[in-house]
């Protein structure tokens, strides 16, 4: 049964280790998001803005819509009424560049021992040929397969395969500007022509690439149908293994639609986080809990993975500066000090559109494989 709780995690992934997050799409042509400081600042100290001013340049979308915010202003400079969608021809054709074998490669030479690939971000932009018709925006996928290409790939190089999915949020199906966090969980698509699709997409994803990870992001939209994905999942791969965003509760995001309902929530949880303090909430359905930069308590007894990019965030930022990327030295010193507190580190690239992973991402993961001996 799906229960964190009581499962064993499994032996593979128990064991300290690094792996590698990969966060690419339509969002790599604009490829810009206000630099910084990291989410875990702004939550603590820019709790109403924080989705906006986030260093996290797949949310371009998203702040892109927000009057008032740096995105928005910069894009209506360089792409006047451009909308987001139209970015997706300039990144299919420079995709066709992608080779899965120098990913790979590389991944391997860092000393990886799994990678998890994003196949669906918030943007809901799908990477490989689904079968499940989108009914907001039918065609929304690629007609190639990365997400099988890269998936064969890692396994010939004797590395595990994951793939992380946006179960909580899908901008195709409700597109209501983000700022804060009460907006994040009420703009989760509630409805069951969502349900219906995250949970067919899911299936699809679990029954062709058999994933070792099943990496679900923000939350998902129905607590009924939890259970009953995971269950499918350790089912097709009894050794997988899951994360901890699975907060299910249709009636909590359906209440904060409601504006003044919203502000009591977004009240209330900046109080708690105040000064970037933190606790641990319950994770019913998890075989890790995962730190994101920082944001997060590392669980006393439960296996655990930090996750980051090598610099302030994931998808690739072409205003990062220098400083902004973790040097080879922090990079081992990171890894040495999750590993030590039994965490897994999930270090995230964010190549370029045309597949090309900057030269500045890649020197701290091979002074990193060299100190691994690989």
């Amino acid at each position: 049964m799906a229960d964190g709780a009581t499962r064993p995690c499994p032996d593979w992934y128990a064991k300290p280790q690094l792996g590698i997050f990969i966060h690419w799409g339509i969002f790599t042509i604009p490829a810009w998001a206000p630099r910084g400081r990291m989410i875990h600042e702004l939550t603590g100290d820019d709790f109403d803005m924080s989705a906006v001013l986030t260093p996290y340049s797949e949310w371009y979308a998203n702040a892109m819509r927000v009057e008032g915010s740096a995105t928005r202003d910069r894009h209506k400079r360089l792409y006047g009424d451009k909308p987001f969608t139209d970015f997706r021809a300039e990144f299919d054709a420079a995709a066709e560049a992608f080779d899965a074998d120098q990913w790979a490669d590389f991944f391997a030479a860092s000393g990886a021992t799994y990678v998890v690939f994003v196949t669906k971000h918030h943007d809901g932009y799908c990477l490989w040929p689904t079968d499940v018709p989108n009914p907001h925006r039918p065609g929304w996928n690629t007609a190639r397969d990365f997400v099988g290409e890269l998936g064969e790939a890692v396994r010939a190089r004797g590395m595990r395969y994951g793939l992380y999915y946006s179960g909580g949020l899908d901008w195709t199906f409700r597109d209501t500007p983000i700022a804060n966090i009460g907006d994040m969980f009420a703009c989760v698509p509630t409805e069951d022509d969502y349900r219906q699709y995250a949970m067919a997409q899911s299936k699809e994803l679990i029954d062709r690439y058999k994933p070792s990870v099943f990496w679900n992001d923000i939350c998902w939209p129905s607590g009924e149908d939890v259970p009953r994905l995971i269950d499918y999942y350790y089912s097709v791969v009894p050794d997988g293994v899951v994360n901890d965003r699975w907060l299910a509760n249709e009636a909590f995001f359906n209440s904060l639609r409601d504006p003044a309902t919203r502000a009591a929530f977004n009240t209330m949880l900046k109080a708690r986080t105040t000064g970037g303090q933190q606790e641990e909430t319950p994770a019913p359905y998890a075989d890790f809990r995962c730190v994101e930069f920082g944001l997060g308590v590392i669980p006393k007894e439960m296996k655990w993975e930090a996750c980051r990019g090598l610099g302030l965030g994931f998808g690739y930022n072409q205003d990062e500066l220098p400083e902004d990327y973790l040097t080879p030295a922090q990079l081992i010193d990171l890894y040495t000090d999750v590993t030590v507190q039994r965490g897994n580190l999930l270090i995230n690239v964010g190549p370029m559109a045309d597949g090309t992973i900057p030269e500045i991402q890649q020197a701290p993961l091979r002074a990193l494989g060299k100190r691994l001996g690989k």
